[in-house]
């Protein structure tokens, strides 16, 4: 088995290698708009790109996990398991479970306190959606795949531990969000998640290598939302309004261009479409800007 969590995890590690030129292309800065391509003279070298730079400490991670499964590793995971137990042998906590949304819970406070966040609550709550998908697939995935039993005896979904991963991705997501205002935002969230790892080891719910693979699952899924995140919803000034053309009824939607184009145009620059047809307006200033042409 151990064998095949090392396949497992080179196999993923090569994809996303291979995806990266993709991911690449289609990535913002944390959900800003559009970007022009470098040219090639500007390239940058590979680790120094944002995939890189997003996907080295999951990899880390997982990779260390991994290597302690069982008793493989300098300290593996049956020496973890041998220490704690000898020092706390009759541990237990109901504090893992609250602490799972702890982070997002110091986002929202901190936004009512008029701290506000990076992206806007509605990109910040799709990325935060993708996300929990991207985790809980990976996490649920492999626990299928490696049937690892519990320290406990109660199962066989140990690895990955879905508490730490959960933890984590909700850490990731608050550092990212508020890193602007100061880093302390992000060390206090990781800091919880860290708990929640601790506390799953201690309780003997999890193998060390099971909270190092669900932090890196976690960090690693909150990285992809965002590189991958094309839309900024929030900032799309859709409006539907009825037509009349060429004695046709139907109905325009109005587009703001400036909004879905990688390239700003003129401002004012505006699109009507109708079922067939489209019709570009000229440049308007802002007292008119609402006027159908």
């Amino acid at each position: 088995m151990i064998k095949n969590l090392f396949t497992l995890w080179l196999t993923f590690i090569l994809m996303l290698g291979s995806c990266g030129q993709e991911l690449m292309a289609q990535e913002t800065d944390t959900l800003r708009k559009y970007e022009k391509s470098r040219p090639d003279s500007l390239k940058v070298p590979f680790y120094k790109t944002k995939l890189f730079k997003a996907t080295i400490i999951p990899a880390v991670l997982i990779g260390y996990g991994v290597s302690t499964i069982k008793d493989n590793g300098i300290y593996s995971s049956y020496d973890a398991r041998k220490d704690i137990l000898d020092a706390y042998p009759n541990f237990d906590t109901w504090l893992d479970n609250p602490l799972l949304i702890a982070p997002y819970v110091e986002l929202a406070l901190v936004n009512l306190l008029q701290v506000k966040s990076n992206n806007d609550f509605v990109n910040t709550a799709l990325v935060t959606l993708k996300a929990e998908a991207l985790m809980a697939t990976m996490v649920f995935g492999l626990k299928e795949v490696t049937k690892l039993e519990r320290p406990n005896g109660e199962d066989k979904n140990a690895m990955p531990s879905g508490h730490t991963a959960q933890a984590f991705l909700a850490a990731s997501i608050v550092h990212t969000e508020l890193r602007h205002h100061s880093q302390w935002y992000g060390v206090g969230a990781y800091g919880i998640a860290t708990s929640v790892a601790a506390i799953r080891m201690l309780k003997n719910k999890h193998w060390q290598s099971d909270v190092f693979v669900g932090a890196g699952i976690g960090i690693l899924s909150s990285h992809l939302s965002y590189l991958s995140h094309r839309n900024r919803w929030g900032r799309k000034p859709f409006t539907l309004v009825p037509s009349f053309n060429y004695g046709t009824t139907g109905v325009a939607l109005f587009i703001s261009l400036d909004d879905l184009q990688y390239e700003r145009k003129a401002p004012g620059t505006q699109s009507y479409y109708w079922l067939n047809k489209t019709i570009q307006a000229p440049p308007v200033d802002n007292l008119s800007a609402n006027k159908i042409y």
